[in-house]
């Protein structure tokens, strides 16, 4: 609560002083002193009440009174701060006003100021506003790249809103004027008052259902913020949002902003022009073919003379077969000939080169009927030699083979004699490197036997 006494008495001695007690000042000069002491005492402060003997005068200002139950003062708005202001209030509206306490010198009346002015309540609605504005920025419903191109053929469009809105007839006349080939599909709903935002959100999740428009137009008239709190419910933001196909937002007036409008594809300053963005004028298009067809016909013309041109030139390139035989034949001819030269030249070099080669090889060829008799000479000499030490390297053979059948142990062994071998197959031939008892192999000339030693006798000196 703002302490009015404490900011007086703060202030009461910034008045003025007089020297004389017995000075005598003027009313202008009182009336300006109070009005200065009033504006330093009091800072810019909103305060709320009822509109009365409201009056807008020629110069653009307002005058009117703002009262409660029980008071009631005199309020001023002039020009440079109403034109702002965004509505016209009229008569038992209730407001918040912004203002500076002061007092009216010519009259000596006690008034304020007005700064600001807005419907009462519209400060939590703003508040509000604010908190899901920037909740649903955060979460990306706003982002520009989610955000899909108007198509620019629609053929259908849709619109959502009420069947009773004068933003319906202005969107319906823009369309008429700019696109009567256009098909238009009403969603009819409430767009003001309790239940609408659900059933604005219920008509835009239809329209995404159905899938028959190629663009979906989302709109209503001016209004106070109140009047337009449907479009800043979150459950139109996310229909908008997970709407098939692209949507536009025309609600209000150019200087009116709601959630639906940063939510939807592309926004509009107004209804109608929501409906000139959502389809392209007819006469536009028109012009656009014409212009078109214009370029088409140029082009298609020149494509023509110069193949025109092109045939004229390869018409006079052209010979008739026979002629162009009879030129083959010519060239077929020339060529044979070339080659038959051609071929004819090498050949006669390369015999001249070989009846010279030749009769070199003849001048330079040995006489081979005596190396031959020698040769056969040199042939039984060796084939004599041959024989003749292959008999006597025979008969070493047959020595050598007689000589080793005499020293073959076999014969040793047939002749009585016996090989004795321990177990591990060594031969023992010393009475030393046995034991009693142990085991021996005895060879004999046809077999062997496994023997057990008894005795061991040293040899007799």
């Amino acid at each position: 609560m703002y302490d009015i006494s404490m900011t007086f008495s703060r202030n009461v001695d910034s008045f003025p002083a007089m020297s004389d007690p017995n000075q005598v000042i003027t009313v202008s000069a009182l009336n300006q002193a109070v009005g200065r002491l009033l504006e330093r005492s009091f800072p810019l402060t909103w305060i709320a009440g009822e509109i009365s003997n409201f009056t807008r005068a020629s110069s653009g200002h307002w005058y009117f009174t703002l009262k409660d139950d029980g008071a009631q003062v005199r309020a001023v708005m002039f020009r440079g701060r109403s034109q702002f202001a965004g509505f016209t209030p009229r008569e038992g509206d209730k407001v918040e006003v912004r203002a500076l306490v002061t007092l009216y010198g010519p009259r000596g009346d006690y008034q304020i100021n007005v700064e600001a002015i807005r419907r009462a309540g519209v400060g939590q609605l703003f508040e509000a506003f604010m908190r899901l504005k920037e909740r649903l920025t955060a979460a990306g419903w706003f982002d520009e790249d989610r955000k899909r191109p108007i198509p620019m053929f629609a053929r259908t469009i849709g619109i959502v809103t009420s069947p009773q809105a004068a933003a319906l007839r202005d969107v319906l006349t823009a369309l008429r004027r700019r696109a009567p080939h256009v098909n238009i599909v009403l969603y009819p709903t409430l767009v003001q008052g309790q239940g609408a935002a659900e059933r604005i959100a219920e008509q835009i999740n239809t329209a995404s259902r159905r899938a028959e428009c190629d663009v979906l137009i989302v709109c209503r008239g001016g209004g106070s913020i109140e009047d337009l709190w449907s479009f800043n419910e979150e459950a139109v933001a996310w229909a908008i949002v997970n709407c098939s196909m692209p949507v536009i937002s025309g609600v209000g007036h150019e200087t009116d902003f709601t959630i639906a409008d940063f939510a939807a594809d592309l926004r509009a300053a107004t209804p109608t022009a929501a409906a000139e963005l959502a389809a392209t004028p007819r006469g536009d298009w028109l012009a656009s073919l014409r212009a078109d067809a214009t370029d088409l016909r140029r082009a298609m013309r020149r494509t023509v003379n110069d193949a025109s041109q092109t045939l004229d030139n390869i018409s006079r390139r052209l010979l008739s077969p026979s002629a162009q035989i009879r030129q083959q034949r010519l060239k077929l001819l020339a060529l044979s000939t070339a080659m038959m030269h051609a071929n004819r030249a090498p050949l006669n070099q390369s015999r001249h080169a070989l009846d010279k080669l030749s009769g070199r090889l003849a001048a330079r060829r040995p006489d081979l009927r005596a190396a031959r008799s020698e040769l056969g000479a040199l042939q039984h000499r060796s084939a004599v030699c041959i024989a003749v030490q292959l008999r006597q390297k025979r008969e070493s053979l047959n020595a050598m083979a007689a000589q080793l059948e005499m020293l073959n142990p076999q014969r040793t062994l047939e002749r009585g004699y016996a090989i004795v071998t321990s177990r591990e197959g060594a031969i023992l031939r010393s009475p030393a490197q046995l034991k009693p008892r142990d085991s021996v192999t005895i060879r004999l000339a046809e077999g062997s036997a496994q023997v057990e030693v008894a005795g061991v006798q040293a040899a007799l000196d």
